[in-house]
């Protein structure tokens, strides 16, 4: 949501879109287990529908024109697929919340290490 919040301010001072892209996460314990599949795709669900009404409102409150895209697979390799396709200017993502990521390395901190294009990490 911070990252949300701190694209929305810039896209709003450069007079720029923004471009959010949600990844359903292949999940293989899901895979494994059918009984984990449903529960899985309704929370997946929940978030995207959620994610999509927080940038209509976001959007016309703020006078900024949002886009949203919902990709299925790895999240690091589907943002940089996207942010090549859509020859973005810059991508902005929250840095992990979880304490493992800071040590094994989060899609963050991979993404600034691969990226061509400037990335911003919103703590």
């Amino acid at each position: 949501m911070r990252a949300g919040a701190y694209a929305a301010g810039l896209a709003r001072r450069q007079h720029a879109r923004i471009v959010c892209l949600y990844v359903r996460a292949t999940n293989t314990t899901a895979s494994l287990s059918p009984g984990l599949a449903g529960p899985v795709q309704e929370a997946q669900n929940a978030v995207a529908d959620e994610i999509r009404e927080l940038l209509r409102e976001g959007g016309e409150r703020l006078g900024i024109e949002v886009a949203y895209l919902e990709r299925t697979g790895s999240p690091l390799n589907e943002i940089v697929r996207a942010a090549d396709e859509l020859r973005v200017d810059a991508v902005v993502v929250g840095a992990s919340m979880q304490a493992g990521h800071r040590f094994v390395g989060a899609i963050a901190t991979r993404l600034v290490r691969i990226a061509r294009w400037p990335v911003t990490v919103v703590p």
